[in-house]
């Protein structure tokens, strides 16, 4: 059995003799649930990550793919995958059940290394990670049933430091960032990291990374960090009076900037709908809008690169896609037919 530290290499092609306009069906060969599915930065690699605790990786070139390696060293299904930077080089973190999360770097074609496991890095599963923007340099933060996100970031000497940000009692879902220089009329924000979470409260959080160490009522835990920052809830009015999730929220994403000075978040949840919350000025009150009522339980939401298309993610086996008309109000303008299911 490979170690953790080991990637099982594999030459398994296989193409597919779709047109450009139909999808590209890969069979995972995962022994068990696909969890996640994500593209790298160009659109050549794929990563899968399954119950049967491995991820796999792929190489797609056009209607055809590669499956090229296997990384193990989670002891629990793994939840989710994420992407870094290519600045950074090929490198891919994993989250899983088993409260670890582990970042791989593929140092040649094929082969694949352990750069740095961060075990036992919550006390209970890590259900979400994401990589930060690359302006900022090699962070991601890891959303945890604990009730906490972990922040990693990678130093100059090539050591990695964690933070913590303490959510909510319940657990966080996911998390998501926000894009660089989202506050483009305000200076003195634009180096400021900053993030949303989603609760098993059925709430949404943001948060901003400072430099100061001023008492606020957001508990922020720095293990092995010498930079002297801290993480705080946003201090902006989440305007959920009227409109709010109402069972666990199960995923949020940050739109990418397309508007100056106006943020767009996603929320899906188990209540089954989905919510699009705007903040138009800097530092001024989100107010949410439903996008839409699903007749299941709504799991997760991803933005297009440009921002202009939201797609959705449901229990019943559907994928939607959703674009906002010249009026601001969200219509679907396709699904995704689930064609696997029909093989």
């Amino acid at each position: 059995m490979a170690t953790a530290t080991e990637a099982v290499p594999v030459d398994n092609t296989a193409s597919n003799s779709s047109s450009n306009n139909e999808p590209i069906i890969i069979d995972t060969q995962h022994d068990d649930m696909v969890h996640d599915a994500q593209m790298d930065y160009y659109g050549c690699k794929l990563a899968t990550s399954s119950s049967d605790r491995t991820v796999k990786i792929y190489d797609v070139s056009g209607d055809s793919y590669t499956h090229t390696a296997t990384l193990q060293g989670h002891g629990g299904p793994v939840w989710q995958v994420s992407w870094a930077h290519p600045k950074f080089g090929v490198v891919l973190a994993s989250c899983s059940f088993d409260g670890s999360v582990l970042l791989h770097r593929e140092s040649r074609p094929r082969d694949w290394t352990l750069v740095h496991a961060a075990r036992q890095l919550h006390e209970s599963s890590v259900n979400s990670v994401a990589f930060c923007p690359h302006e900022y340099g090699l962070i991601c933060a890891a959303a945890s049933s604990d009730g906490r996100v972990s922040i990693l970031s990678h130093e100059e000497d090539d050591s990695w430091t964690v933070d913590y940000i303490s959510d909510n009692s319940l657990g966080v879902n996911a998390v998501s960032w926000a894009p660089y220089n989202n506050n483009n009329n305000d200076p003195t924000t634009q180096s400021s990291l900053q993030l949303v979470t989603a609760g098993c409260d059925n709430k949404i959080r943001f948060y901003n990374r400072t430099a100061t160490t001023t008492t606020t009522t957001t508990t922020t835990d720095n293990n092995n960090n010498n930079n002297n920052t801290c993480w705080t809830e946003q201090d902006v009015m989440v305007n959920n009076s009227e409109l709010s999730h109402t069972d666990w929220v199960r995923d949020v994403a940050w739109a990418p900037s397309i508007v100056p000075n106006v943020n767009i978040v996603a929320s899906c949840s188990e209540d089954c709908t989905v919510l699009i919350w705007k903040q138009e000025e800097n530092q001024g009150n989100w107010e949410p809008t439903l996008l839409h009522t699903f007749d299941q339980p709504v799991w997760r939401v991803s933005w297009s690169v440009t921002g202009s298309i939201l797609a959705v993610s449901s229990g019943d086996n559907s994928v939607t896609l959703w674009k906002a008309g010249l009026d601001g109000v969200y219509s679907q303008v396709s699904q995704v037919e689930d064609v696997a299911s029909q093989q």
